[in-house]
């Protein structure tokens, strides 16, 4: 134990991927206010994650206020320098190469996970899941093909050109954020192929390339910067982009808003538009509808991600 008078407790995300991280710093910061794990779980946590009960979320938040300093940059007073964020979620519709992926895909797997015992199970919907996003961002991305056709296969591609030419005729700079690392290669190319200039920062970039990168991107030497979510979402100053693209969609906002703040932050003097790209019909409308739930829960209280839609009953799956 810590011998000291008081403890505090500094974090930007209390909850990232469910309530148990909240219990655990509070746990550490005033001991025994949430109680036990076990209970907590079963008296605030389970209703609160499952939206069975908005008054466990009233009731939580009244519990834990006197302990919590909450401040964001949108607080009144906070940062009043800093310019307004506009977010918009783009609808985007397969194409019919998508369509017969996607079909074929979810045929194939309902009628394997369809009676899996319960462990087996949870794995296949998260190959499912996984295999879902890659068509909804590029066939090539989930066929996984070396020398692709990329032009007039993807709806996602598509509306993305059609941002980059409006941003780019305004002599705007963008970030574009994609969780994987295939499909940003795939955007490279494609863009290289239109003689757009772009920028690719990623996991297995070093920290010499990683700083010449940022550098060049700050002097406007490049308007286009690719980034991996997971591999440039904190510690980067982006301020040059006005725009920010997020081409396929994270399992809990907090990251996604980590990845935006790399350009809206102190330091930024322009507006920052946010562009969010949703392949209507598909999975990530659901994962989109549980962002939004998220979001919309009290104090910061988020769901359970992935793990939730590993919970799907078979006819919620099929739907």
């Amino acid at each position: 134990s810590i011998g000291a008078r008081a403890r505090v407790a500094l974090t930007g995300t209390p909850v990232e991927n469910n309530l148990s991280e909240l219990w655990a710093v509070l746990d550490w910061a005033t001991p025994g206010l949430l109680g036990r794990l076990g209970a907590f779980r079963r008296h605030y946590a389970q209703a609160v994650e499952g939206g069975q009960d908005p008054a466990a979320a009233e009731r939580l938040a009244r519990l834990v206020r006197p302990f919590l300093l909450r401040r964001r940059k949108s607080d009144p007073g906070i940062a009043p320098e800093l310019p307004p964020k506009t977010e918009t979620d783009h609808p985007v519709s397969l194409t019919p190469e998508q369509t017969g992926l996607y079909e074929a895909v979810v045929r194939e797997a309902l009628a394997e996970i369809t009676g899996a015992d319960h462990m087996a199970r949870r794995g296949m919907i998260v190959k499912l899941l996984t295999s879902l996003k890659q068509i909804c961002n590029h066939p090539a991305q989930f066929l996984k093909e070396d020398r692709p056709k990329i032009t007039g296969r993807s709806g996602k591609l598509e509306l993305l050109d059609e941002l980059l030419d409006t941003i780019l005729a305004e002599e705007a700079s963008v970030l574009v954020f994609t969780q994987y690392v295939q499909m940003a290669r795939l955007l490279e190319r494609h863009l290289a192929a239109r003689g757009v200039p772009s920028l690719f920062l990623h996991g297995g970039t070093s920290v010499t390339a990683r700083e010449s990168l940022v550098r060049r991107f700050q002097d406007g030497e490049v308007p286009v910067f690719l980034l991996s979510l997971k591999a440039a979402g904190t510690g980067l100053n982006l301020t040059r982009a006005e725009h920010v693209v997020h081409y396929d969609r994270w399992w809990n906002p907090a990251v996604e808003a980590q990845a935006t703040d790399r350009a809206h932050r102190i330091g930024q003097t322009r507006p920052v538009q946010v562009h969010r790209l949703v392949t209507e019909g598909t999975v990530e409308d659901r994962i989109a509808a549980l962002l939004n739930r998220k979001k919309e829960l009290a104090d910061a209280v988020l769901g359970t991600g992935e793990a939730a839609l590993t919970e799907l009953t078979d006819a919620e799956l099929a739907d």
